[in-house]
């Protein structure tokens, strides 16, 4: 069992509180006030004690609150009383500690704060806390760290090269709690265990190479999905222990795939035992409604400027990555940071200091966030969720840039999505919806996300997006999977696109598993999906150069009469490329006739029209010799029957 070090007790300014060891030196102190502690985790919260010779076990807790007239830790072990254990305040850095002995792991606990104004009090659950209960109680729980043996010891040696640019990246985003459910209702819920065992080979199977959670920090409100979190340090206690969590990590990482988790450092919710006028202050938001509070989602913004609180944040990111093994952070609502007037009319916000919308202290922090991240841990990825035009975002931060590893690309998610909603008739008129994205393809790099968002509040399953009768909606959506596993970027797909669930994503359901009774078409949609996955993986063209403009080139973006694209995906060594020609009408295409980059034999590596996915089984043949026909710029040609609503990869035989 790891023991805490112990340090001399600071000076203090409450002597009632009772005395015992501390963590926290001088020097603690110090990096606390300066927002530069990115360890915090080690040293506050309730970090249970175990030190032979140094008097009885127990619990050193400490808290940040300023602005509190007194605090106290109270919990199970005292009888929730506030006189019973008071804490004292080191110095000006406003934090408060408390050695309680005796006090187990599993004990409850919160933090009663005394207000200055009027003597209010309220109690709070531990910023820190590594541990809370499972809703609706809000208490923290002690949990005590170290007793978890690793066994992804070979993952995280091969990480940074698995998870490279260069790599392919295919992710599988997923709502812990609406998976898979043994039963209706809360208690129907897998525990972290359970998923170990059944979601890690699931998206194994289908060739995914990461996992993507929802946020799984500690939230009060199911509906939120873990998108207001109040327990920033704790894993949700609805799927069990942070050991068990670590377990589920660890099996993905033996299986081979890397988890990613969302995460909010946006906003936090209003719940009166979060962070929200914590000491009788606006402490972790702005004071100011105009800076302080979200008006699309009646959240607190972060005060980023506030160093001790860009601190909390920071190394709670770190947290994650030490702790748990995490492998890459995508960072939720960027775009809400980086403008100050986010969602809101004239006269709502606050300028910044040179009279702008930017939101300054916030672009100090993504760009602390992600140099810190990327030297602590190098290999993990970082990822922005950001919707707008803002320069740079996976631009180095010696350079200006904001420094992530991927951007989400929702121009592409909504161009393409509004293209595949059209009536096929009506598709020619939209042909740039399909070819617009390459042409910022190279101002940053891509992640392509068809993810949860997309499928709720009304805007309907994928599958039921696409038009047509029941075939032609499969084929629409294989012919979309199709387009986005060719163009460049890194991919996610959420769960439940992977077998055409008919229903919106509810929260509060598992999918409808019981789908796949169908195999010609739900089954069908899951092995081209599988298939779509391994190509990506097996051919160097479709992952290696996805954010450098050499490894892509039109062949025809301009047959918008007949809806169809046509273009070369290229690895690192030229002469390894795949065709891909994709069309996006219901009727197949006759003598159709393609430029390609060389002379010999091509061969059909995937086609979405294949039978075992589902189609018709074109085009018929599975190799095409180049003739000396010169088309699309190419002095060699072939001709082939293009498939219905499908996309096609070929590739030189003499390369496979």
């Amino acid at each position: 069992m790891k023991r805490a070090p112990i340090a001399p007790a600071a000076a203090g300014a409450s002597a009632s509180a009772e005395r015992g060891p501390s963590l926290l030196t001088p020097f603690d102190l110090h990096l606390i006030g300066e927002g530069t502690h990115v360890d915090l985790y080690r040293k506050m919260g309730a970090q249970v004690i175990r030190a032979e010779g140094e008097g009885a076990d127990g619990v050193h807790f400490s808290v940040w609150a300023p602005n509190a007239a007194r605090v106290s830790v109270v919990g199970s072990f005292n009888g929730w009383k506030p006189d019973a254990n008071p804490m004292r305040l080191l110095d000006q850095t406003g934090v408060w500690q408390a050695f309680v002995p005796g006090v187990e792991p599993g004990a409850l606990y919160k933090y009663h704060v005394v207000t200055r104004l009027g003597g209010a009090s309220v109690d709070k659950a531990d910023p820190f806390g590594f541990r809370m209960q499972r809703r609706p109680g809000t208490a923290s729980v002690v949990w005590e760290d170290g007793g978890y043996r690793w066994g992804d010891a070979s993952w995280m040696a091969e990480r940074a090269k698995r998870q490279a640019l260069d790599a392919p990246i295919s992710i599988y985003e997923v709502h812990v709690g609406s998976w898979r459910r043994n039963q209706e209702g809360d208690e129907g819920w897998l525990t972290w265990r359970e998923l170990a065992e059944s979601l890690v080979p699931y998206v194994r199977d289908l060739g995914y190479t990461h996992l993507e959670l929802l946020p799984i920090s500690e939230h009060p409100f199911d509906g939120s999905w873990g998108y207001q979190p109040v327990g920033y340090y704790a894993p949700t206690s609805r799927f069990g222990t942070p050991d068990d969590f670590r377990a589920f990590v660890d099996a993905a990482h033996q299986a081979g795939l890397g988890v990613i988790l969302d995460w909010v450092p946006a906003h936090f919710p209003r719940d009166q035992h979060g962070l929200g006028f914590f000491d009788g202050t606006h402490l972790y938001e702005h004071a100011d409604p105009r800076q302080g509070v979200h008006k699309e989602w009646g959240t607190f913004v972060f005060n980023f400027g506030r160093p001790q609180v860009s601190g909390f944040l920071l190394a709670n990111a770190l947290f994650w990555l030490d702790r748990f093994h995490i492998d890459g952070l995508r960072v939720d609502a960027v775009a809400s940071m980086l403008y100050l007037d986010y969602s809101r009319g004239e006269g709502e916000w606050v300028a910044n200091q040179y009279g702008g919308r930017e939101n300054l202290e916030a672009v100090t922090f993504l760009r602390r966030f992600n140099d810190l991240v990327h030297e602590r841990h190098p290999g993990v990825l970082t990822i922005a969720e950001e919707s707008t035009s803002w320069p740079m975002v996976t631009g180095p931060t010696s350079s200006g840039g904001l420094g992530f590893d991927l951007k989400w690309n929702m121009g592409w998610m909504h161009d393409t999505l509004d293209y595949m909603k059209a009536d096929p008739v009506h598709r020619k008129g939209l042909q740039s919806n399909l070819t617009f994205s390459v042409w910022y393809a190279w101002s940053e790099r891509f992640l392509l996300p068809l993810s949860h968002d997309e499928i709720v509040h009304g805007k309907r399953a994928l599958i039921t997006k696409m038009p047509g009768d029941v075939p032609d909606r499969f084929a629409n959506l294989r012919a979309l999977y199709g387009y986005m596993f060719a163009h460049p970027g890194k991919k996610l797909v959420f769960m439940g696109g992977e077998i055409g669930q008919w229903r919106e994503w509810s929260h509060d359901r598992q999918l409808d598993w019981h789908l796949l009774d169908e195999d010609a078409g739900h089954g069908a949609l899951r092995r081209y999906v599988r298939d779509l996955n391994r190509t990506l993986a097996a051919e160097p063209a479709l992952h290696e150069l996805d954010s450098d403009a050499a490894g892509f080139q039109w062949i025809d973006f301009r047959d918008a009469d007949q809806s169809v694209i046509s273009f070369v995906r290229r690895a690192r060594n030229p002469e390894d490329f795949v065709v891909v020609v994709a069309h996006f009408t219901p009727l197949p295409r006759r003598a159709y006739r393609v430029g390609v980059p060389s002379a010999g034999t091509y061969r059909v590596l995937l086609s979405g029209d294949d039978r075992e996915f589902g189609g018709t089984g074109l085009p018929d043949r599975r190799e095409f010799e180049a003739e000396a026909v010169p088309w699309h710029g190419s002095a060699w040609s072939i001709e082939l029957t293009l498939p219905p609503l499908a996309a096609v990869y070929l590739k030189p035989a003499r390369t496979i």
